[in-house]
């Protein structure tokens, strides 16, 4: 059995070291591999240096595309694709709960609910909205966590995920297709932490991309389902 884990990175040279350091250290995962978003950082570099295989895009070109790049070229060769956010830093290491329901046949996908930091950024307009759009347009599944990025998919879930939404639409897309194709989704804790969003300036423009990439991904693939 082959795990691989993705970890789509942007601009991460602050923490993507001690990440691919950690999700290395999983028992289990055989590969790590880093699909640097067009980063203008050490991003790179430093995911090489601490183990990763890099897969290097020449630009932003955002989460969903990230993640797309990364699962095209290791499709034929994994059994089991683990998914994680670039700025976990050591906490990269909780993957093995993702991993464990997976391996015991008990689940499909997993998708890891994270402990709420202190002083944590905003007012739950995003997270509300794909929660709402999962229940609806995936038989009435009730997310926890339903943007987190921090997931495990089996060979069954991998396909059903066809194509990723654009950017933050990526994670509210998949688990809508996977859900949709009759597949076991569980949610599960894992004490993992990356850097959250405040609610300065630049934490409300983070928001707002991410609403607008969710609605834009609940609208098409409330299309394919007709």
């Amino acid at each position: 059995m082959t795990v691989i884990a993705l970890v789509p990175a942007h601009n991460e040279a602050e923490r993507i070291s001690a990440t691919v350091t950690a999700t290395a250290s999983v028992a289990g995962i055989d590969r790590v591999v880093v699909i640097d978003d067009g980063s203008l950082d050490d991003t790179a570099s430093l995911a090489r240096a601490a183990g990763a295989e890099v897969i290097a895009l020449a630009r932003n070109r955002g989460k969903g595309a990230a993640l797309q790049a990364g699962l095209d070229a290791v499709r034929d060769e994994a059994d089991i694709v683990v998914l994680l956010d670039a700025d976990l830093g050591a906490s990269a290491a909780a993957a093995t709960a993702l991993l464990e329901p997976i391996v015991a046949g008990d689940a499909d996908m997993t998708i890891a609910i994270l402990p709420t930091p202190a002083g944590s950024g905003g007012f739950g307009l995003v997270k509300g909205l794909a929660r709402h759009g999962i229940a609806r347009l995936g038989g009435g599944f009730k997310a926890r966590s339903p943007l987190s990025g921090q997931r495990a998919l089996n060979a069954s879930a991998v396909q059903a995920a066809a194509r990723f939404a654009h950017g933050y639409g990526a994670e509210v897309a998949l688990t809508i297709r996977v859900l949709r194709a009759g597949l076991r989704v569980t949610e599960v804790p894992a004490p993992m932490t990356h850097a959250a969003t405040g609610k300065d300036v630049a934490g409300f423009l983070h928001r707002g991309r991410q609403f607008a990439d969710v609605l834009a991904a609940l609208a098409r693939i409330a299309l394919e389902r007709r």
